[in-house]
């Protein structure tokens, strides 16, 4: 929160019972409190990507008081994962249900006392039920940073709010990797409904929250000497291409399988996506190259789209048989096989086929 001096224009109880917060939903009504931030707050705009809400702190005539953002909750704290007591994958699949409240600004020429305590209760009765409108989940915990050379966050104490300690300074400036700043902040929580903490902790989240668990994209948790005992199978497939560049074939074909092994969709903008939440191990051991910055990327929809006028289909088939066994054993005799198929509308290409496995009916 941003330190204001206080200006009290009216009697505080008066004052008080008049302000308002407002949901900000239109591009000129952002861009007006991105400006105030960046003239006012400390830390400047914000850059938030992701589910995020704008809010803008008025009294009864509209003229604006403050402002404050709420974003998607930072991906990795230690002291709040330990607090909620959730596992890793809880929390990968869990985390849309926490917010930061990554901005809060009271005008200096406009603020008088109580108004931040105000403003932020208001705010947070309504979070919930407007992140729900905007985004169709509710949200069950807000997280905020206080910078202790600059605040001594009496506002979010006297709302309830818990301290869970420090950070421990350092700050994400992409995805994967992060630089010390050596200026840890204290962190702060507050449940927005009773035993949030216990419910995102439990086995099963309830009815109301289990939705946000439905639209995280499965993320796969095979280990990089497990994927590079695949790779040696695929690299096997011909690769006719006059330049390879960052990703052999077979690396390409090994994301492929590594979704199909996870139940993601594989549309190749659905591959792109998934690739992306490969960990930089993982992207090693299916012998991604590495950039000159020393990191293994993620290729894109566009080198997927490429890939299938690459593969040879025949090749294909044999590798992934083998694969097959390695991975299931021998086929028992029993089992029958059930392809289903489509060809392209138009134009040439390879077919796209799917291929079952039933129990035999002799």
């Amino acid at each position: 929160m941003h330190r204001t001096t206080r200006t009290a224009r009216q009697p505080e109880p008066k004052a008080l019972a008049q302000v308002q917060i407002q949901l900000l939903t239109t591009p000129p009504a952002k861009t007006r409190a991105r400006r105030l931030l960046a003239q006012h707050h400390y830390l400047g705009d914000v850059r938030a990507v992701g589910e995020q809400l704008w809010y803008a702190v008025t009294n009864a005539h509209g003229d604006w008081l403050g402002v404050l953002v709420f974003c998607a909750a930072s991906r990795r704290l230690r002291a709040r994962d330990r607090w909620i007591g959730w596992s890793d994958e809880q929390r990968r699949r869990r985390l849309p249900l926490l917010v930061n409240n990554c901005r809060f600004l009271l005008l200096p020429d406009k603020t008088f006392p109580n108004l931040g305590s105000r403003s932020l209760r208001l705010a947070l009765d309504r979070l919930s039920a407007d992140w729900q409108a905007r985004y169709g989940h509710p949200v069950v915990l807000v997280e905020t940073f206080v910078d202790p050379q600059q605040f001594c966050g009496t506002v979010y104490t006297a709302q309830g709010w818990q301290e869970l300690g420090p950070t421990e300074g350092f700050g994400r400036v992409r995805r994967d990797f992060y630089v010390e700043h050596h200026r840890p902040k204290r962190l702060f929580v507050r449940e927005l409904y009773r035993h949030a903490r216990r419910s995102l902790a439990a086995d099963k989240l309830k009815p109301a929250l289990a939705a946000v668990e439905a639209k995280t994209r499965p993320r796969s948790r095979h280990r990089p000497a497990q994927i590079r005992s695949w790779i040696e199978h695929l690299q096997r497939l011909p690769d006719d291409r006059s330049r390879i560049g960052l990703y052999p074939l077979w690396s390409l074909v090994g994301i492929g399988l590594l979704a199909h092994r996870c139940g993601a969709p594989r549309g190749q903008k659905d591959l792109a996506l998934f690739a992306r939440s490969l960990s930089p191990a993982q992207r090693r051991a299916l012998g991604i190259r590495r950039q000159k910055d020393g990191t293994y990327p993620a290729p894109s929809q566009p080198t997927f789209c490429r890939l299938m006028r690459h593969l040879d289909e025949e090749a294909l088939e044999q590798v992934l048989l083998q694969l097959q066994k390695q991975i299931r054993g021998p086929v028992p005799k029993d089992e029958w096989m059930v392809i289903d198929g489509k060809p392209p509308r138009q134009g040439g290409g390879p077919s796209v086929l799917t291929a079952i496995t039933v129990p035999s009916q002799q």
